[in-house]
């Protein structure tokens, strides 16, 4: 049964992915053209874009429109929010964040990026390479997003020249790999036209590479699980005291990362104690393992005290846990964040009180330059922190995991977001940290 259960998870993958590109580089149209191309919109849905192309006096469909949903954004002819859309091929399932790309929403691109495995970053054939997709790579790697892949728009405004397109891709690919950005994938199109979104052009015909959906239809998907570090945060503890399962105990939750076995030993963090795994519920059937992102309930061989907010690691592989956390953080609020805040911090399930220690320094995007001791972060600032927590946390680097080396950062007054963060290093060199006392007692 275990392995029946397995196979129909695994016979189709998810790919997550997000859009990024200077303003009226085409990105909506592109998505609009990747949804119309591919028969991922219904009927209704063209309609409507239809009258209100017509209502603007445009000839033909404007398909950015199926992205551009607010007010605002149609108005203007640029995006504002994040918009996901979820559509599927016979060959894969995507959810798809389409962020915007002006410098003042470099928070929602952080939000939309944050859990993408493919980012997409459009350039205007006409214009090449300029500050913003600086900015929008440097995100990319900041994230740590494993497929990057450069769509240059617009070829049919060059005239579909191959020395142009050749031109571009290798000055974006030269900067990417300083950033260390893994993988680059540069696709040559024509959101506009069609030309290389869906299907092959007859323009390019100097092109031998595949075509936009055929790329997202088979990047390889993070789901290589040999080499995560398995982590289970706990949601829910499930105790039925029912005539039919009296003495059951399940830790129910979804795996952020690796894969557990029925048998293997277990640490639970922060309090250190130990047991094995005697069991893995999985949609009510027990299966012999489980892997990232699979939402399950684990049986342990021993009752011990475990509650919503704990880890479950493999013994062998248990991460350090701490009380100083050092992150780069990308700020979302309004409301600045500044040296001896108070928040909580959100890691995985758990939440604790935390102080601002420091801001060592914020990062300048553009040309990847540092200020030191800036004293705040404002809205849309990427920075370093130093954060003392209440209690310990086990965190990972988030260059090792994601899922466990990411937190947010919360206003404890009103609950508001305040900040995302991903612990360890990234490429600005923070500056040691003068520890002191803090007279409010908040001083950990």
């Amino acid at each position: 049964m275990s392995t029946i259960i397995s196979e129909e998870l695994s016979a189709t993958t998810l790919l997550r992915f997000a859009t990024a590109g200077s303003v009226d580089d085409g990105k909506s149209t592109l998505v609009g053209r990747l949804l119309h191309d591919s028969k991922s919109i219904l009927t209704d849905q063209l309609e409507a874009v239809e009258r209100a192309s017509a209502g603007r006096g445009q000839d033909a469909p404007d398909l950015a429109l199926l992205t551009d949903g607010l007010r605002a954004e149609r108005e203007q002819g640029i995006t504002i929010d994040v918009a996901y859309r979820y559509f599927a091929t016979p060959r894969r399932r995507f959810i798809l964040a389409d962020t915007p790309g002006h410098v003042q929403y470099t928070r929602n691109m952080v939000t939309g990026a944050s859990t993408a495995e493919l980012t997409v970053i459009l350039v205007d054939a006409r214009n090449g390479v300029v500050e913003q997709t600086r900015r929008h790579a440097a995100i990319a790697a900041l994230l740590r997003v494993p497929h990057v892949v450069l769509a240059v728009n617009k070829m049919d405004l060059v005239e579909y020249r191959e020395s142009v397109f050749a031109a571009i891709a290798e000055e974006f690919t030269a900067y990417a790999s300083e950033l260390g950005v893994p993988e680059v994938t540069a696709i040559p199109i024509s959101a506009l036209a069609g030309d290389n979104v869906v299907d092959a052009s007859a323009n390019m015909d100097w092109y031998g590479g595949p075509t936009f959906l055929e790329h997202l239809e088979t990047v390889p998907v993070s789901h290589d699980l040999a080499h995560c570090h398995a982590r289970l945060p706990v949601q829910y503890v499930i105790r039925p005291q029912t005539a039919e399962h009296p003495d059951y105990r399940g830790y129910a939750g979804q795996i952020a990362a690796g894969t557990f076995h029925v048998g293997e030993a277990v640490t639970v963090l922060p309090s250190g104690r130990t047991s094995t795994i005697s069991g893995i519920d999985l949609l009510g059937v027990p299966v012999d393992a489980a892997w990232t992102t699979q939402s399950v309930t684990v049986l342990l061989a021993d009752d011990i005290d475990i509650s919503r907010g704990d880890l479950i690691v493999p013994t062998k592989d248990a991460p350090a846990t701490t009380q100083d956390v050092e992150a780069t953080v990308c700020h979302v609020a309004d409301q600045p964040l500044t040296v001896g805040h108070r928040v909580l911090i959100k890691h995985g399930t758990r939440t604790v009180k935390a102080i601002v220690k420091d801001i060592p320094s914020r990062l300048t995007l553009d040309d990847l330059s540092l200020h030191p001791h800036p004293g705040q972060l404002v809205a849309n600032d990427i920075g370093r922190v130093k954060i003392r927590t209440a209690e310990p946390l086990p965190v990972d680097s988030y260059a090792d995991s994601r899922r466990t080396g990411s937190f947010i950062l919360i206003d404890p007054a009103d609950g508001t977001t305040l900040t995302a963060g991903m612990v360890g290093e990234s490429f600005a060199s923070p500056e040691p940290v003068k520890d002191e006392p803090d007279d409010d007692g908040w001083d950990f």
